[in-house]
């Protein structure tokens, strides 16, 4: 079974989520049944795969313990950079390894089971945290429970560890849970109509014109795949939020009309937001400090375009090591450094910023610059490269 994907889940999770309003409308814990019902769907999306079943209870298994030992580290030994580095690294070592052994095209490593990408954000921000102090404790059910959460399992939306412990642990009055769980039906058929019609009418739309090489098939292909990833991708992060309402679960958001955006850095705000707010909390904000502190660069606007660039970049490289995934990292560095720039030192910016003309312009060429991204992101025009046409058949190439 798919999750948010094959009839069978929608079935399982409207009857195993009855249970959790009764328990929420007489104000009673839901974490408890919430755990037991994340361990029915992992068994059911995964019962016939007992390997990766088993990959997946031990990776779970060795972050907790590795990040209890580094509790223990902290608090005994203090704070020691070359033991946080090394924890850190061992955290995001099986990441590494799937995405190093993904070259070989082996779809059945040990390191080939559900979810690793969101299980490994959410491990590595518990250890940055441990390090900066703000983490002191990591009891087991809320660990397990956070990592294994069946809404946000397999893409996300990220989850912190900090709000989803205090989201588990507090008290909801019956009024207030009936208004998460009116608003997490909403959000949950939303996402299935986003998913299952919308999503489905402009991947209709990308196989029209798939294979076609003129210029106008491959800008309708690259518009119409912008759209299908976004009600894709917005769809399941919409019944993933919906149902987390119901178990109690305030969920982050993860998209919020990307595509008004006036600029490349508002777009990263409303797209996959909690992964690029990951990005930016552990990682550019962090690299800033580097360039800083080490005085790479003649100023900030300098520090603030190369940390652009390689957070983008290792964006890209989290995606997969193909070429059109790197491409397309850097793209968006590029793009986000560019923006930075015009908006520090462009007189005519500052001039006509919150002019409406302006600002119009602008979300028109942001979303342009947007789609041509995502056409990077299909690997489209190497596919169509790499195809022979009818005409190359019958000329015998």
């Amino acid at each position: 079974m798919q999750l948010f994907n094959d009839t069978s889940f929608f079935f399982w999770a409207g009857a195993l989520s009855l249970p959790a309003f009764l328990l929420g409308i007489l104000e009673k814990p839901i974490r408890y049944y919430g755990g037991l019902v994340t361990l029915i769907f992992l068994w059911l999306a995964m019962g016939k795969n007992l390997p990766a079943l088993g990959w997946l209870a031990g990776f779970t298994v060795g972050e907790y313990v590795l990040i209890r030992a580094y509790l223990h580290a902290r608090r005994t030994k203090g704070r020691q950079t070359a033991v946080y580095r090394l924890v850190l690294f061992l955290s995001i070592l099986p990441l590494i390894l799937y995405k190093i052994l993904g070259l070989w095209g082996n779809p059945h490593h040990i390191f080939a089971f559900l979810g690793l990408s969101y299980l490994t954000f959410k491990a590595a921000q518990m250890v940055i945290e441990i390090y900066d102090g703000l983490i002191e404790e990591a009891p087991a059910f809320d660990f397990f429970y956070l990592m294994l959460f069946f809404p946000d399992i397999t893409s996300g939306p990220i989850d912190r560890s900090r709000r989803f412990s205090e989201d588990i642990h507090r008290r909801i009055s019956r009024q207030e849970y009936l208004d998460m769980a009116g608003y997490g039906v909403f959000r949950f058929l939303q996402g299935m109509v986003y998913k299952q019609v919308v999503a489905a009418l402009f991947y209709t739309v990308m196989s029209w014109f798939g294979m076609d090489r003129s210029l106008g098939s491959i800008l309708l292909y690259m518009y119409a795949y912008g759209f299908y990833l976004f009600f894709d991708f917005a769809g399941y992060s919409s019944m993933a939020v919906g149902i987390s309402y119901v178990f109690g679960v305030k969920t982050p958001e993860n998209f919020r009309a990307p595509f008004v955006s006036k600029d490349m850095k508002e777009f990263w705000d409303r797209w996959h937001i909690t992964l690029s707010h990951w990005f930016r909390d552990f990682i550019f904000t962090r690299v800033m400090m580097v360039l800083t502190r080490r005085r790479v660069g003649k100023d900030k606007l300098t520090r603030a375009s190369l940390a652009f660039l390689i957070n983008m970049g290792i964006m890209g490289l989290w995606h997969g090591l193909s070429p059109c995934y790197i491409i397309y990292g850097l793209y968006h560095g590029v793009l986000l450094s560019l923006t930075e720039v015009l908006q520090k030192k462009w007189k005519f910016y500052k001039k006509h910023k919150k002019d409406r003309w302006f600002i119009w312009t602008e979300r028109i060429i942001t979303f342009h610059l947007v789609m041509f991204g995502f056409l990077i992101f299909s690997n489209h025009l190497h596919e169509l490269a790499q195809t022979p046409q009818k005409g190359d058949l019958l000329n015998g190439r």
